[in-house]
């Protein structure tokens, strides 16, 4: 995913308080940001020499930055290598998603009973760009290996969750996926426009979304979206199972029930 910078905010002059930042600093502090995204989709640990060529940052600068993180917590040294560290782990679940009364923990609960229910792979999930970015995953007795992890990213327009909340997102965010591109991930993924539009308005008519191996070959969903009080989605829950065992219309009414009890309780 492309990130695009936004331009500098101009600093008031009367403003005694705020700090011009100067050339010198603002890059060696979005490369330290890029140092510490190099580890998005990789393993635990990463050497030095692999985390700045993902970076695209000299050996030497990746080297002299995560001496700084590393006095700060943000990252911690493991023999040769280095892993994210637990002042991360602090900070991101300060975010407003993760905080008491967040969407997270607001989801628990009914996530929980959904997995009860159906002892498949439950997910939770909200929309960013064109990918969905799972919020949780809780796995049931017959659950299938799958490629997304809690923080992961998979692109919105082959999943059962994202196109549970395109449907539900408005015209803006269906055409920022489109422009896009749409993303084959499998030779089940919907590749043409006019048959993914097509999908989006049966899913606002019926409410739930699925995925028949779109995403991943073996793995089939049904998700639905949790409404905002303006009828957009702020998030989706689904239900995954391996396509030899689980037919993901027979999960449909739950996983509705769950995103609205999870909808009611996060609005109230």
């Amino acid at each position: 995913m492309t990130s695009t910078l936004m331009p500098e905010t101009p600093v008031r002059q009367d403003d005694a308080s705020a700090t011009p930042a100067t050339p010198a600093v603002m890059p060696s502090v979005m490369k330290a940001l890029q140092l510490l995204d190099a580890f998005r989709g990789a393993g635990p640990t990463l050497g030095v020499s692999e985390i700045a060529r993902r970076a695209g940052v000299p050996k030497s600068t990746a080297f002299r930055l995560l001496t700084h993180l590393e006095q700060g917590g943000y990252v911690e040294r493991i023999g040769r290598d280095y892993c994210l560290g637990r002042h991360l782990f602090e900070l991101g679940n300060s975010v407003p998603l993760c905080r008491p009364d967040g969407l997270r923990e607001t989801a628990a609960p009914h996530l929980g009973v959904l997995v009860v229910k159906t002892q498949r792979l439950v997910n939770l999930a909200v929309l960013e760009g064109t990918e969905v970015v799972y919020l949780e995953k809780i796995h049931g007795h017959d659950s299938v290996q799958v490629e997304s992890t809690v923080g992961g990213r998979m692109p919105a327009g082959c999943s059962a969750l994202g196109k549970a909340m395109l449907a539900f997102s408005g015209r803006d965010a269906i055409r920022t996926v489109l422009e896009g591109g749409l993303v084959r991930r499998t030779r089940y993924s919907v590749a043409d426009p006019a048959r993914f539009l097509k999908e989006l308005s049966r899913i606002r008519a019926e409410g739930v979304a699925f995925d028949r191996e779109e995403i991943q070959l073996g793995l089939v969903c049904a998700a639905a979206p949790v409404l905002g009080r303006d009828g957009r989605a702020v998030a989706a829950v689904s239900v995954s199972g391996p396509a030899t065992r689980f037919n993901p219309m027979t999960a449909a009414a739950d996983v509705r029930r769950t995103a609205d009890a999870i909808a009611r309780d996060y609005r109230d």
